[in-house]
């Protein structure tokens, strides 16, 4: 028992030596009013990012792939890590909005295009491809140009194709500070591209500058609040009710139907009864129930990987509460999952290890090294696959070589070390199994189970009712990582999880007294499975999503299938052992009830 409180009061000390650098390396939320304030005719930094087709969020390309205006030299700004992954690539510009100096078609240059850059023009308008832009680090976005799919002359049918020759800037501030910025490519100025004949061009563009009461610090809730519609929120409060219902509804049954049972077994087995008609059928198997799982080394390494996610998904959403993580904060997310999963890499080593020297002293260095790759390994392999597949397409989603060079050095130099360390703090401070019940040396033999006792049939009902929960959620999750739909409330996404955290362990709770009710042992890893096979209904509600989605070609397949296997099997693992673990607190309570009667 004391080796036990060992470790737990391990476990704290690694969690709050975590969040305290973390505390430390976090930046600030809110832009810096120091770096952002300008007097009138200043210079306030303008970069161009990338261009791609609406339709599909993972296909962008470098802004001067398309024969725009282009400055010389060409100077593209330093990015971080995160910057690079997230696909920006921010270069300079000929535009100059200059604070508070108002441009009226000002011109930004004259060029001829030629046949061949007219036909990429004509390309990129029939995709419905737009153009990004940070001004003083707010995001700005537009067409470039537009279809004419009917003609007002009888003697043509076929659809017209038109570029933007003109944007226009409406800049909003407060005192000497930007704060909102919005650009518009006016369709009345537009260049007739549907014939490949050489065109002289003009492009220009105007600047407007508008008072606003809006404070600077509040500038980021245009972007924050962009989805937060009406109806949107009720449908948030219906999926909320929704949850909630789902929740009561299992609570009710879990206590009627399981716990009035355990009671009277419970009370059948403290009769003092000998008869083999009043030994309950969970009880014949007590010297069973806590022998240690098949693959014991795999069976840690999920759960080092488990829990090792799930202290990730903690902090990011405690880094989003504390504006760390907003929407447009260029790279932010990404280098908060790099630096998070690096630094958190202990508390797989040391979960994987302290569970596996429970049982055993020796070989605990497998079960460390499997923690080491059963999630990275596969997400590695699924990133050089897509990786190679946007180098082929030339986006700016493919990874540089340097870029991949640093994520190694990372993985290699911080990630690993800290791994071995979180393993050889688990193993230092490792405590023997608490079983209320000696395991048997040979195991009992399982009787034959109805084809619903089985595991497929108790995955499908342990992922159905969570996913059910958590599924209009989900569309917005989805919709935001794979759309223009911003998911800004982590709020609500951090109640849908603990939902879907509860239901989760309601029901592996529930599941395992089946299972041992049919005198069927062999729960361990059944419960992982129950518990993380709402991540298969995940994945599988993302391949619906993308085929009602206008999402094509097949550099945007790979992207979606590759990237959402990734999340639904991170979501697997944290499932699993919130499974597992509610499962093995029951069935401790269970067996120590009736040792104690």
């Amino acid at each position: 028992m004391a080796m036990a409180k060992s470790s737990l009061a391990m476990d704290l000390i690694l969690l709050l030596v975590l969040f305290t650098f973390l505390a430390c390396l976090a930046p600030s939320a809110t832009a810096s009013a120091i770096d952002h304030r300008f007097n009138v005719g200043d210079h306030v930094p303008l970069f161009v990012n990338k261009v791609g087709p609406f339709n599909n969020p993972s296909e962008t390309y470098q802004y001067y792939d398309l024969p725009f205006c282009r400055p010389d030299p060409l100077i593209q700004k330093q990015e971080s890590i995160g910057e690079v992954l997230n696909g920006d690539r921010l270069t300079n510009t000929l535009y100059e909005l200059n604070f508070q100096e108002e441009k009226t078609f000002k011109t930004l240059c004259q060029k001829k295009l030629k046949v061949a850059e007219i036909a990429k023009f004509r390309d990129a308008v029939i995709k419905d491809f737009y153009f990004q832009m940070y001004y003083d680090d707010l995001p700005l976005w537009a067409f470039i140009g537009k279809v004419e799919e009917e003609s007002w002359t009888l003697s043509e049918n076929e659809p017209k194709y038109y570029l933007f020759k003109h944007v226009q800037f409406d800049v909003f501030f407060l005192g000497n500070q930007v704060i909102e910025i919005q650009a518009f490519s006016d369709p009345t100025y537009v260049l007739d591209i549907t014939e490949d004949v050489e065109t002289d061009v003009e492009f220009t563009y105007s600047v407007n500058w508008h008072e606003t009461s809006a404070s600077f610090e509040s500038r980021m809730n245009k972007y924050s609040k962009a989805s937060l519609l009406p109806i949107r929120q009720k449908i948030h409060w219906f999926s909320f009710v929704n949850s909630i219902v789902i929740i009561v509804l299992l609570l009710g049954l879990l206590s009627l139907l399981i716990m009035r049972r355990l009671k009277n077994d419970l009370r059948k087995c403290s009769d003092g009864d000998e008869e083999e008609d009043k030994e309950v059928g969970w009880k014949y198997i007590h010297g069973d129930v806590f022998r240690c799982p098949s693959n014991m080394s795999l069976f840690c390494a999920v759960l080092g990987n488990g829990t090792h996610l799930l202290t990730l998904l903690c902090i990011l959403f405690l880094l989003a509460t504390f504006g760390v993580l907003y929407p447009y904060n260029r790279g932010a997310l990404f280098t908060s999952l790099i630096l998070v999963y690096t630094i958190s890499s202990v508390v797989a080593g040391y979960s994987a290890a302290a569970f596996h020297n429970q049982f055993s002293d020796t070989r605990w260095e497998r079960s460390v090294l499997l923690t080491g790759i059963l999630y990275l390994g596969p997400l590695l392999a699924t990133v050089c696959i897509v990786n190679a597949v946007a180098v082929a397409y030339g986006v700016t989603a493919a990874l540089p070589f340097g870029t991949i060079i640093v994520i190694l050095l990372i993985y290699m130099f911080l990630a690993i070390p800290l791994l071995v360390l979180g393993g050889v703090i688990g193993y230092h401070f490792r405590s023997e199994f608490q079983a209320p019940c000696a395991t048997k040396q040979y195991p009992r033999e399982i009787p034959p189970l109805a084809w619903y006792r089985k595991t497929p049939c108790q995955m499908f009902i342990g992922g159905l009712l969570p996913f059910s929960a958590i599924l209009v959620q989900l569309h917005h999750l989805y919709a935001s990582i794979w759309g223009y739909k911003i998911y800004t409330l982590p709020s609500i996404l951090f109640v849908t999880f603990v939902i879907l955290v509860i239901l989760t362990a309601i029901l592996s709770v529930g599941l395992t007294y089946i299972q041992l009710s049919v005198e069927d042992h062999e729960w361990w890893w059944r419960s992982v499975l129950c518990g993380g096979s709402t991540a298969i209904f995940m994945f599988g509600y993302g391949i619906y999503f993308y085929l009602r989605s206008n999402m094509d070609g097949l550099m945007q397949l790979f992207f979606f299938i590759g990237y959402s296997a990734c999340i639904s099997y991170a979501f697997f693992l944290m499932l699993g052992t919130i499974s597992f673990r509610a499962s093995l607190m029951f069935v401790r309570y269970v067996y120590r009830a009736v040792k104690s009667e």
